[in-house]
């Protein structure tokens, strides 16, 4: 299954992008991530079955093994793809919320975008690891 994080705002160079790049070249499933700008640009078209994770302030907020039982059902129900989305600073509307399979919250504090791809970075590879009984995962 394809982990597709599809994000607004360029993430450059800078201590942000280099927690991304550490963590998604750790995970071992596919992954694919496009950048958008802040506003504008085409969103990938979205392929039949894709699972759409909506990161929103308003949100789930998932202890990591669940999120790996939700990824894992998905992936043991021949989905091809998870798309997660990040978006521009003013979130997502009410339309794109209801769309969505999973609204998914990293707590209830607000968190810079950049920061919130490497944590979402972080928990891909913290999912794909319990999936794969990796001793990386701990509980506590």
């Amino acid at each position: 299954m394809l982990l597709h994080i599809v994000a607004r705002g360029r993430i450059g160079r800078g201590p942000e992008a280099e927690l991304v790049a550490r963590y998604m070249k750790r995970v071992t499933w596919p992954h694919r991530i496009t950048e958008l700008p802040d506003t504008g640009g085409k969103i990938p078209d979205l392929p039949p079955g894709t699972r759409r994770i909506l990161l929103d302030e308003t949100g789930e907020n998932l202890p990591s093994r669940v999120l790996a039982e939700r990824l894992g059902a998905w992936r043991d129900d021949g989905v091809r793809e998870c798309r997660f989305m990040i978006g521009a600073a003013d979130g997502f509307g009410d339309t794109e919320r209801r769309e969505a399979d999973l609204l998914l919250s990293f707590g209830r504090a607000t968190w810079p975008h950049l920061m919130a791809r490497a944590m979402l970075a972080e928990q891909l590879w913290r999912v794909t690891s319990i999936l794969a009984n990796h001793p990386y995962h701990r509980e506590g």
